[in-house]
């Protein structure tokens, strides 16, 4: 069958199943084919996007979650069902490929999109699907080297899933996690190279990450991959910080300030953050609750993918 004429068959047995509600066998007859042959372009519609299926319970606990969170806090909220059963690995899993699929949904041409590394970062970025999309930027939020490792390696896979999935062109932030001294930094934000990145992430029309806590079940990459000294972690928990952006740190407030391990981060600073269009955020397990409410009071989320359990107790707090 060519191409244009499968297209046309495939477009009309999907509009006489989905809206006029016939059986496979009657639109087999009507089209002059096969019973089989009508599944096969079925799936064919909807695999080249012709047919668009959405499940949308009317009483499901998720979605009853999603809509309080949301109706709480101001900002779009989807549940990830999940259940008892399933580890926090599990968990991770299913929340990234659902914030994959959404992901799928928010970013189109000619956008600028920021995103951070880490190990839930890890995870979406390879359950993408290709979505292609054209003249649009995918940018490193931070560095990603510190004194055991160059982390280049690990943020560029991330990195490349994403600008393979969108066609799109990808600015790699080839500086530490974290200057030893913060008149260092001072002084590299003055350096060409590394202005020409933070330009571009300053045009950010949408910033993708998760939260990064300590005691979280599945550890966040920063705090098992030498990226912190001891001082500076006795500092983190001295201060009340419950977690992190792209490395840089708030408490349970959402404030950054008077952390002073900030001012030797390369992520963004929160006010900066806070100035971009959406915001998407990507949580998996309930270890992390401390971590999402403290960004939640900060204003800094939009939009939040959540696993149930972790919904349900973010709602019971």
């Amino acid at each position: 069958m060519q191409v244009e004429a499968k297209a046309r068959d495939a477009l009309r047995a999907a509009h006489l199943y989905y809206l006029q509600d016939m059986k496979m066998e009657t639109i087999a007859r009507e089209l002059g084919t096969s019973r089989s042959t009508v599944s096969r372009l079925l799936a064919y519609a909807k695999r080249t996007g012709m047919v668009s299926v959405e499940i949308n319970p009317a009483a499901n606990i998720s979605v009853m979650a999603g809509t309080q969170l949301s109706e709480r806090h101001g900002i779009g909220v989807q549940v990830v069902p999940t259940d008892g059963s399933l580890d926090d690995a599990q968990v991770l899993q299913r929340v990234a490929a659902h914030a994959a699929y959404v992901l799928g949904t928010m970013v189109s041409s000619s956008m600028v999109v920021g995103v951070a590394w880490g190990s839930t970062m890890q995870a979406l970025s390879a359950a993408l699907g290709t979505h292609p999309t054209h003249d649009t930027v995918i940018v490193q939020l931070n560095g990603a080297a510190n004194p055991v490792t160059s982390g280049v390696g690990y943020a560029s896979e991330i990195l490349s899933r994403f600008g393979q999935a969108f066609t799109a062109r990808t600015e790699q932030f080839p500086v530490p996690a974290f200057f030893d001294r913060a008149a260092t930094r001072e002084a590299m934000w003055q350096e060409t190279s590394v202005k020409r990145v933070l330009k571009v992430q300053r045009d950010m029309n949408l910033a993708v990450f998760s939260v990064g806590a300590a005691d979280a079940e599945v550890v966040s990459q920063v705090y098992r991959g030498g990226y912190l000294r001891e001082s500076d972690a006795a500092h983190l928990q001295a201060v009340g910080v419950v977690g992190d952006v792209a490395t840089v740190f708030f408490d349970a407030q959402g404030r950054s300030e008077n952390i002073d391990i900030n001012s030797r981060s390369t992520g963004p600073a929160l006010d900066a953050l806070r100035q971009v269009p959406s915001r998407l955020c990507v949580v998996a397990g309930r270890s992390k609750i401390s971590a999402v409410r403290g960004a939640l009071a900060g204003g800094l989320i939009t939009d939040l993918i959540i696993d149930e359990g972790a919904a349900l107790a973010l709602l019971d707090g």
